[in-house]
C-alpha cells in the first residue's frame, strides 16, 4: 500500500523526467510557460547565439504588460526607449521562434497573471513557469506555478523542462468565515503579518479550509498571489467545482469529450487523507479586520484599526534596525494611528486585485460618492477584456463619475517600469503586492490594503476602515 500523498507529491510525480540525485534535486517537465517583454530579452538572445530552437512554442504565450502606459486611449508607441526596444524584440522573437503574442493592440492584451487564466491556458494538474516571481497565482486553478530567472527561462524554452529542487510542505488551514468588508486580501495579509516575510522560504504552500472553499475563483488568486511575499516559492488549492465553473467557458479550456476526462482528472487532484506536512499553520478568517501596511515589507503590517510600533520595544538589534529604517522611509512616527493617514494617491490595480470581482467590490463603495480633494486616483484593470466587460457592466461610468481616472490595461503603478510612476514623499493607498522603497517610484510610500480599502482612501482622502465609510452611507 502506497503512503498517503501531498498535492505537491502529486504534482512532482507526474512531471518528474528523472531524479538527479538524493538530494531532492529532478528534471522537471513544464507545461505550460508565460513571456512578457521584461524578463524575456536575455533568454531568447541565448537562445540565437546557441542556434537553438524553442522545443514546444505552442506551450509558451507571451504578453506586454511592464512598460507599456496606461493612458485611457489605447495606443501602440512606447513612450521610453527601453521599452520600445523590449516589446519590439519580443515581437521579432515570437515571429521567429512560432510563440503566439497578445501586444499592446490586442484584444486580449493585459497582465500576464490575469491573461492566462482568462484565456485558459492554465488548467488544474499542470506545472508552470514564469519569468516572474507571482507565477505562484495560477495555483487558484489547481494548477503549480513558480517563478523562475531568465538563464531558467533559456533553457525551459529550448527544452521543456528545468533542473528543480523539492521543497518542503506547509499547508495553511484557514478556518471560520470573513465578515464584512473582509476579502480574500486580508486572509493573505494577516498569514504574512503571521509568519514573516521570510516565514514559508523553503516550502511550498497548499491553503484549505472552510473559509479557502467559500472564496471565489478570482479571491483565491489573490491568495495565491501575494503567498510569495511570504518567500514561498509555490502556492496551490485543491481544484473544485468552483474551479471546473470557472474553466467551463474559457477560450482554451478543453470541449467535449476531452473536457469530461478532463474532469475525471482534475478531480483526483488533492492531497489524500492522512498525508504528511512539514508544517501546519492555522488562521481563523472570523477574526480578522481589514489589514494595511505601514512599512516597507509586505510583513510590517496591522489592522486598520493599529499604530505604527515602536523599534525600542523590539529585544532584536537587526529587526529593530528594521523596523527604524521603514519607519525614517516612510516618515511615520511610532505609536501613530494609521487610521486617518492622510494620502496623495490611490491606485487599484496590479495582478493581484485587478479582476473584475476586485471592481465590482469597488464600484459598491464609491458609487454615489466623490474623490476628495487632493488625492489622484487611478484605476488599472487587469486586462483589456476585464475593462471591456466592465465598461459594459457600467462599472466604468460609476469610477469616472467618483472621479477616478479610468485606464488602460497593465501592470501601471504596481511598479516603477512605465510612465504610471509616483514622486518622492507621495503616499499611495494601493491595491497591490509590494510595498517595497521605491517599488512605485523614487521615495514614494506605499500601503497595501484591498480594493475596497484602496477606494475607501480615495473617497476619504486618507486611510480608513471601508466598514465605517458604509456604515456613513
Amino acid at each position: 500500500m502506497t503512503a498517503p500523498r501531498t498535492l505537491y507529491d502529486k504534482f512532482l510525480d507526474s512531471h518528474t523526467v528523472s531524479r538527479l540525485d538524493d538530494n531532492g534535486n529532478l528534471l522537471l517537465y513544464i507545461d505550460r510557460q508565460v513571456l512578457n517583454e521584461y524578463t524575456s530579452p536575455q533568454a531568447f538572445s541565448g537562445l540565437r547565439e546557441a542556434s537553438r530552437q524553442v522545443w514546444r512554442p505552442r506551450s509558451a504565450l507571451a504578453v506586454v504588460d511592464h512598460v507599456n502606459p496606461t493612458a485611457p486611449e489605447r495606443i501602440a508607441a512606447m513612450p521610453d526607449a527601453g521599452g520600445a526596444r523590449q516589446v519590439d524584440y519580443l515581437a521579432q522573437n515570437c515571429r521567429d521562434f512560432g510563440i503566439e503574442l497578445f501586444d499592446v493592440l490586442d484584444a486580449r492584451q493585459g497582465i500576464e497573471h490575469v491573461v492566462a487564466p482568462e484565456q485558459g491556458f492554465i488548467l488544474p494538474g499542470m506545472v508552470v513557469a514564469a519569468g516572474d516571481s507571482h507565477t505562484t497565482t495560477y495555483g487558484a486553478l489547481g494548477a503549480f506555478g513558480f517563478g523562475i530567472g531568465t538563464s531558467q527561462i533559456e533553457h525551459l524554452l529550448a527544452t521543456q523542462t528545468l533542473v528543480y529542487k523539492r521543497l518542503k510542505t506547509l499547508r495553511v488551514s484557514v478556518r471560520g468565515a470573513l465578515g464584512p468588508g473582509l476579502v480574500s486580501k486580508d486572509i493573505v495579509m494577516a498569514l504574512i503579518r503571521e509568519i514573516g516575510a521570510d516565514g514559508a522560504t523553503g516550502y511550498v504552500i497548499e491553503f484549505a479550509g472552510p473559509a479557502i472553499d467559500a472564496l471565489s475563483v478570482e479571491a483565491r488568486m489573490t491568495v495565491c498571489n501575494m503567498a510569495v511575499e511570504a518567500g514561498a516559492r509555490g502556492a496551490f488549492m485543491a481544484p473544485d467545482e468552483k474551479v471546473f465553473a470557472y474553466l467551463a467557458d474559457k477560450p482554451r479550456a478543453p470541449r467535449g469529450e476531452h473536457w469530461e476526462r478532463a474532469l475525471a482528472s482534475w478531480r483526483e487532484l488533492r492531497s489524500d487523507e492522512g498525508a504528511r506536512f512539514d508544517r501546519e499553520v492555522a488562521l481563523d478568517a472570523s477574526a480578522l479586520q481589514p489589514m494595511v501596511t505601514w512599512g516597507t515589507s509586505p510583513d510590517q503590517a496591522d489592522v486598520i484599526g493599529g499604530r505604527v510600533p515602536d523599534p525600542a520595544a523590539e529585544a532584536d538589534p537587526i529587526r529593530r534596525a528594521d523596523l527604524q529604517r521603514a519607519l525614517r522611509y516612510m516618515g511615520l512616527e511610532p505609536g501613530q494611528s494609521l487610521a486617518g493617514l492622510p494620502i496623495s494617491h490611490a491606485f487599484i490595480g496590479s495582478c493581484t486585485n485587478a479582476r473584475i470581482e476586485d471592481l465590482r467590490q469597488v464600484a459598491v463603495v464609491v458609487e454615489g460618492r466623490r474623490v476628495a480633494d487632493g488625492v489622484r486616483a487611478m484605476i488599472v484593470p487587469g486586462s483589456t477584456r476585464v475593462r471591456a466587460q466592465a465598461e459594459r457592466e457600467g462599472l466604468a461610468d460609476i469610477f469616472r463619475a467618483a472621479g477616478f481616472e479610468w485606464r488602460q490595461s497593465g501592470c501601471s503603478m504596481c511598479l516603477a517600469m512605465n510612465d504610471d510612476v509616483l514622486a518622492t514623499g507621495d503616499r499611495c493607498a494601493s491595491s497591490t503586492n509590494r510595498n517595497f522603497e521605491g517599488r512605485q517610484g523614487a521615495g514614494a510610500r506605499t500601503h497595501l490594503m484591498s480594493p475596497a480599502m484602496v477606494a475607501a482612501a480615495a473617497l476619504a482622502g486618507h486611510l480608513i476602515d471601508v466598514r465605517t465609510l458604509s456604515r456613513e452611507a
